[in-house]
């Protein structure tokens, strides 16, 4: 078992290359991984006529695993910085990490 989380973010391709900046200004985080996601769901309201048929909305998934203090403190800053962006995030345990 580990101190470590792994935070996830799920944002707007429109926020995407500010929160990459924001992200690599920290010195808390060491590194992180993104992707392009669908998302897909019953919140149809912030969905454009586009995607609403298309029944998925595009979306931007950045995780990165840090200590659980950290990643707390970094959620707050996001708050912060990044208040009614509708960034979703979550945070999960991790049991494991390491290289191989």
């Amino acid at each position: 078992m580990t101190d470590q989380t792994l935070l996830s973010l799920i944002v707007s391709p429109l926020v995407e290359d500010t929160l990459v900046d924001w992200l690599l200004a920290r010195d808390e985080v060491l590194g992180f991984t993104s992707a392009a996601v669908n998302g897909h769901g019953s919140s149809v309201h912030a969905m454009s006529l586009a995607e609403q048929v298309s029944g998925r909305r595009r979306q931007v998934l950045f995780q990165l695993h840090l200590p659980v203090a950290q990643a707390e403190s970094l959620v707050a800053e996001l708050k912060q910085d990044f208040g009614n962006s509708g960034i979703h995030y979550w945070l999960a345990p991790v049991l494991a990490c390491g290289h191989l």
